[in-house]
Formats: structure tokens, C-alpha cells, sequence
């Protein structure tokens, strides 16, 4: 499985990174990647930056390098840290048709993030809110939703074969094999 996010009002775009500071005074910016690995978000063409109340636009990464937890980088047209500020919060985000085609049975986050989840026994636990990176294995976020069983937010192990059992991406449903007193 591999990470992005997709934001709400982002049809037909994935969340790749985001811009969490700016950096020095020459206008650089600290990002953080969703991809996986962190490197693959430098090598997307059609980036974009969206955020702040702003409409998309297309940035261009002049420079970037690792440091420390996430890279920093310098953005085409971005030379003081005032100009780095206002991208503080923003986005990255490509075309869903930027993404690299994946082996049958794995999945980008962006394509699980909204799909309900139920158990084997065909009971609603709700839908996918997000995802969390574990290390040991990924983490479904299953939040409440209409007509799913209680109101609980539930934590499952993203764990083909043993947990989840079928993801079914036309009927937009997760079938997992999950106690739901969990």
C-alpha cells in the first residue's frame, strides 16, 4: 500500500505533501511527503499547491534536500522568508493520473480514504477517515457514518488476508474480518 491523501475538494487530485514552515531567510520551506518513499514527491510532474484559500497553482521545485524528519526546498520565485511564510499550511497535490500503476490487491491511501468498512458478517462499522503509518503495519481510521452499527471510531490493522479480507473499489466497501467490540 502505498500513502497520499486525498483532499475533500481535490476531485481527480491526490495530496502528495505539504509545506509545514518556512525555512531560513532566502526563502526556503520545509515540506513534509506523503509519498512513499518521501523521495517520490520531487519527482511528480503537474505539482501543485493549493491551501490558504487559495485556487491550485503550479509551483516549480527549483531545489530541494533531506532535513531532519521531511526536505527542504526551494520554490521557483520564492526569495524571502515573508514569501515562504504565506505558503505555510499549503498542499502539494498531482493529477490522480500522475500516480504510478500498482501491483493487483495494493492500493493508494487516496483510493481507501472514504470506503465503508464492514465485517465479514456484513455489519457497517462506518468509513474510512484516514489512515495512520504504524512501522509494523498501516492502521485503517473507521469513523461513523450513517446507518454503520454505533458511533465508535475504530482503529483495524490494515492487514490483507488476515484482517482485511476484500477491497472492492466499484462497490467503494472494505470487508474485514474484525471484532466490533474492538
Amino acid at each position: 500500500m502505498s500513502s497520499s491523501d486525498r483532499s475533500p475538494d481535490s476531485a481527480g487530485k491526490v495530496i502528495v505533501g505539504k509545506i509545514t514552515a518556512a525555512f531560513g531567510v532566502h526563502g526556503w520551506i520545509r515540506i513534509y511527503s506523503y509519498t512513499e518513499p518521501e523521495e517520490n514527491l520531487f519527482e511528480y510532474s503537474g505539482l501543485q499547491l493549493e491551501g490558504n484559500g487559495q485556487k491550485p497553482f503550479s509551483i516549480k521545485i527549483e531545489e530541494w534536500k533531506p532535513h531532519g524528519k521531511g526536505f527542504v526546498a526551494y520554490l521557483k520565485g520564492c526569495d524571502t522568508r515573508t514569501q515562504a511564510d504565506l505558503y505555510r499550511g499549503m498542499q502539494f497535490s498531482v493529477p490522480e493520473t500522475a500516480l504510478a500503476d500498482l501491483e493487483e490487491g495494493d492500493y493508494y491511501w487516496s483510493q481507501l480514504i472514504g470506503l465503508k468498512v464492514q465485517s465479514v458478517g456484513k455489519r457497517l462499522f462506518g468509513c474510512v477517515g484516514s489512515m495512520l503509518e504504524t512501522g509494523a503495519n498501516d492502521v485503517l481510521v473507521v469513523k461513523a457514518c450513517d446507518n454503520s452499527i454505533d458511533k465508535k471510531e475504530r482503529l483495524i490493522p490494515y492487514l490483507p488476508g488476515t484482517v482485511v479480507q476484500n477491497v472492492d473499489l466499484d462497490s467503494e466497501m472494505i470487508t474485514v474480518d474484525w471484532d466490533e467490540d474492538f
